[in-house]
């Protein structure tokens, strides 16, 4: 079988998730009669979904992670379904996982809707690791290049996989 990059990236998250104490099983996520290539179940009530970033992109050291709408959509349904939710945003270069609870991903989202006056094809998430420092997750201002949208998310180095037990 081919190994992709996302099985390897990913496949990083889900090791971590597994060597936690308070882990069972996992199992991928269907949706919609479809086996999903980034979502998962752990423990049977806890949804994952993963997304990687290879290296940050100059000239503000970000990661970058887009959600089209069909992302949107699945991540909705694995909240639904599974109780709660969790995204997993790899960064690869820094060999960190940043942890990031599904309602703190929808007010990113959901403060770019509101900036912009009506929702998008896809929405860009930013992550840095700012040395010695947790990591910053936000959006950018709609129109306005460099410019952040209201105040980060922040979220602890050390954080995942502990934050989805």
């Amino acid at each position: 079988m081919k190994i992709n990059d996302d099985h390897m990236y990913q496949g990083a998250a889900l090791t971590q998730i597994a060597e936690d104490p308070q882990f069972t099983a996992i199992n991928a996520f269907k949706t919609a009669g479809a086996i999903s290539r980034s979502a998962f179940k752990v423990n049977a009530d806890i949804g994952v979904y993963l997304k990687y970033a290879s290296k940050p992109k100059a000239p503000f050291n970000e990661y970058v992670f887009t959600f089209s709408g069909d992302h949107l959509a699945e991540l909705k349904s694995l909240k639904r379904k599974s109780g709660s939710a969790f995204l997993a945003l790899v960064c690869v270069k820094e060999r960190q996982i940043c942890g990031l609870r599904y309602e703190e991903f929808m007010q990113l989202i959901d403060a770019r809707k509101k900036a912009k006056g009506s929702s998008e094809n896809q929405y860009t998430l930013l992550v840095t690791i700012p040395a010695g420092k947790s990591f910053r997750v936000y959006v950018n201002a709609p129109g306005k290049r460099k410019t952040m949208l209201g105040k980060s998310v922040i979220v602890s180095r050390n954080g995942f996989p502990g934050i989805i037990f």
